[in-house]
Order: C-alpha cells, then sequence, then structure tokens
C-alpha cells in the first residue's frame, strides 16, 4: 500500500468511525499478531527452546498438537502456551489504543480470537463475544457437562512448579464430576462447550446487532483471515449490504476484500494494525 494509499484509507476510517451512531468490531487472529503476539521465531526460542531442542518444534502451534508421552509433559508445554499467550498482556499497547480510539462510541466486539486481550486492556464483558472459546477456561473433555473452569491459579503453580519439561502430577487436571481428563474450552469439534457465560455474551451481541439493524453503523473488521470467514467476514457483508446507510472497513495486512455489492460503501486498509490505529489516534489528537 503506497503512502497516498494509506493517508486516503486513514482519513476515510476517521471519518466513518466519528460519523458511525454504532461500531461493530470484528476481531480476527491478525490483531493479536498485529499486537506482538507471534507464534514463532525469536518468541517462540525463547518461551519454549526447551521443547524445540527436543522435538525439533518451530512455532507453538505444532507444538501444541504433538501427542506427548505423558499429561505431565503435556500440560508442562500447554500451561506456559496459555500462561504466555492469555495471562500475560501482549508485548504491544495495541487493543487498548483500540480502546481509545472507540471511547465515546457505543460498540460491540465480536472475536475468534480466545486470549483475552481485550478484558486485559480494559473492554467492558458485558461488549464482548468470544465466539471460539477461551485460553483462561477448561472443560470435560467428554464432555460430560457444559461448564467451564477457570483455570489461572492451576495453571500459575504449572509454570512455576515444572522441572524438565513436566509438571507435578497432582496439577494434572480432571474433571470433577467423572474424572476423565480436562481439556481446553477451544473450538476444535463438536465437544465444545458453549457454557452460560457463552450464551450470554451470544444473546448480547444479537441485541447489540438488532438494536443497529439500521442507522450509520460501522462495521469495523481487524485482521480477520479466510479460516473462519462465517462467524464475522461473511456476516459483516451481509449486514452492510441490508443497511443502506452502512459502512464496512476492512484493515488487515496482505488481505483485504470487499464484494462488488458493498464496494463502495466500504474502506480496504492493506496495512498493519497497530500502525493504522496509531494513525487514527494522532489524527483524533489522543
Amino acid at each position: 500500500m503506497s503512502d497516498m494509499d494509506f493517508e486516503n484509507g486513514l482519513q476515510q476510517l476517521r471519518r466513518a468511525i466519528d460519523e458511525a451512531d454504532a461500531v461493530v468490531v470484528g476481531a480476527g487472529a491478525g490483531l493479536s499478531t498485529s499486537a506482538g503476539f507471534v507464534y514463532s521465531g525469536e518468541r517462540f526460542e525463547r518461551l519454549f527452546g526447551d521443547f524445540a531442542a527436543k522435538y525439533g518444534f518451530r512455532d507453538m502451534y505444532s507444538a501444541g498438537f504433538y501427542p506427548y508421552k505423558t499429561p505431565e509433559e503435556l500440560w508442562s508445554y500447554w500451561s506456559r502456551y496459555i500462561w504466555h499467550n492469555r495471562y500475560e498482556p501482549s508485548p504491544k499497547d495495541t487493543y487498548g489504543k483500540l480502546l481509545r480510539l472507540l471511547d465515546g462510541k457505543d460498540f460491540f466486539v465480536i472475536t475468534t480470537n480466545v486470549d483475552h486481550q481485550f478484558q486485559l486492556a480494559g473492554f467492558p464483558k458485558e461488549r464482548l463475544f468470544y465466539t471460539q472459546g477461551d485460553y483462561g477456561l477448561w472443560q470435560c473433555s467428554v464432555p460430560c457437562h457444559n461448564a467451564t473452569y477457570d483455570n489461572y491459579e492451576t495453571v500459575k503453580r504449572m509454570v512455576e512448579e515444572q522441572r524438565d519439561m513436566r509438571v507435578p502430577t497432582e496439577l494434572v487436571p480432571h474433571c470433577p464430576v467423572c474424572g476423565k481428563p480436562m481439556a481446553m474450552n477451544l473450538r476444535a469439534d463438536d465437544s465444545f462447550v458453549e457454557d452460560e457465560g457463552w450464551h450470554a455474551a451470544s444473546k448480547r451481541y444479537q441485541d447489540f446487532l438488532d438494536a443497529h439493524a439500521r442507522g450509520k453503523v460501522l462495521y469495523l473488521e481487524l485482521g480477520v483471515g479466510g479460516n473462519t470467514p462465517v462467524i464475522i467476514k461473511y456476516p459483516f457483508w451481509r449486514f452492510a449490504y441490508a443497511n443502506p446507510d452502512a459502512a464496512y472497513a476492512c484493515v488487515n495486512l496482505g488481505e483485504t476484500f470487499a464484494p462488488a455489492e458493498i464496494r463502495d460503501k466500504s474502506i480496504l486498509v492493506d496495512a498493519d494494525i497497530d500502525r493504522v490505529i496509531n494513525g487514527l489516534l494522532e489524527d483524533a489528537g489522543r
């Protein structure tokens, strides 16, 4: 994206935010990547150098799918993964800056991210819908019941007490109801638990959409790729098409697109999200 195109995109986006009666933010993995959550390279080697040396892993994703021989080693890896990608704030304050950008606006966030960075940055819980789960929650692996469990205290102990890539056996989590192993509350298959909190957030999101089906609504898509377009991308296109006063914005480095049907009301900014938010805040003097 040329400097001129970038500046034009910023101006269009700034105007759309200013004029919007409501902003619906759809956030994908690209937002966390822009905030510094990279899962390979120096960060991976620094946090998981022992696993890389033993197994030849080159990134956190592939290491997460490895069939470890014991649950103690499995949770040694996953506790570290959860701690550094869920309980620690992102390396850059991208989420906090986004909150400042939305200050004074009526907004709601739907996200496929599971790293909890919106709440860590201060976003109100009642304005968030995490559709795909949360690294900070466990569920029964069966599952035998529809409940999730906060894992902060156990994960903290796992990180502190693990030795030689193994956690103490007594820390390995089991379902309090059936005794089966616990699993991450992440949508990977039909065993994903949608608990009461999930359904409450889903209803709040739908209520927000219904309340703003008309009027000047900005559907702001940040870092959403093509893996699960039916959750954010395709609905945003449909919402923008159905509302003559709505606008659609897509900010994503290397992956921006809008259908021809809504192209005249779309803003496409092919650039790093953190850079875009910085530019918008500078324009607003915040």
